[in-house]
């Protein structure tokens, strides 16, 4: 397999320092690019595109969550793990509606580190204690506009893709429940997200939740 490219979006370089010392540890990753805010992550991106950005919330310029609603726009592809300092709920939360697709403290163990990156990439979405169920349905609470969400209907193969996807299941894992090729599932998702207007796998949890499709 090839190693998954990563960058690294962070303006404390010691920091960064050690964090390349963790992954360059680990021949399933290939370090590409990094970055000290989100203007100059930008910048390189028009030059290698990276699989799994780990993404610093709070950098001088632009921050995390400017770049990161910025990648979800123009770079799809991309799953961004956001790091912080802060396990507070609204960081996370403000972070996840921005597009990551995961959320780790900088105080992670290496092996968890490594663990998110490997699932992120594999998934499109990496949950721990700080990223749980109960904490996306404070997603889903009072403030949270149901209005985009409302004409959505999806059919009865939609929703059991869907189910299967909030199981953390890969394509070729949906695939094999319900016996369809890898790139029909992929097929599904691709409606899914279009027609729930979500931005990543979690808003597809989002709205499993809101609409009853799963129970937290």
């Amino acid at each position: 397999m090839k190693p998954i490219k990563l960058a690294i979006a962070d303006d404390h370089k010691i920091f960064r320092n050690g964090l390349k010392a963790t992954l360059e540890d680990c021949a399933d990753f290939s370090l590409i690019i990094e970055a000290s805010n989100g203007k100059e992550l930008i910048g390189q991106l028009a030059n290698q595109i990276p699989d799994v950005i780990l993404m610093d919330i709070k950098m001088p310029e632009m921050d995390g969550m400017q770049t990161t609603a910025h990648i979800r726009q123009h770079y799809k592809d991309i799953k961004v793990l956001a790091l912080s300092m802060h396990n507070e709920d609204k960081y996370i939360v403000d972070m996840m509606k921005a597009g990551a697709s995961g959320y780790l403290l900088k105080n992670a163990e290496p092996e968890e580190i490594i663990e998110a990156i490997k699932t992120v990439n594999q998934k499109g979405f990496y949950f721990n204690e700080h990223l749980s169920v109960t904490l996306i349905k404070q997603l889903v609470g009072p403030g949270h506009s149901e209005a985009a969400h409302q004409a959505v209907e999806l059919n009865e193969r939609e929703i059991a893709v869907l189910r299967l996807v909030c199981q953390e299941c890969s394509n070729q894992e949906i695939a094999d429940k319900i016996f369809l090729s890898v790139r029909t599932v992929e097929g599904y998702r691709a409606r899914l997200f279009e027609k729930t207007g979500s931005k990543n796998l979690v808003g597809l949890v989002i709205f499993a939740i809101k609409h009853g499709i799963i129970s937290v």
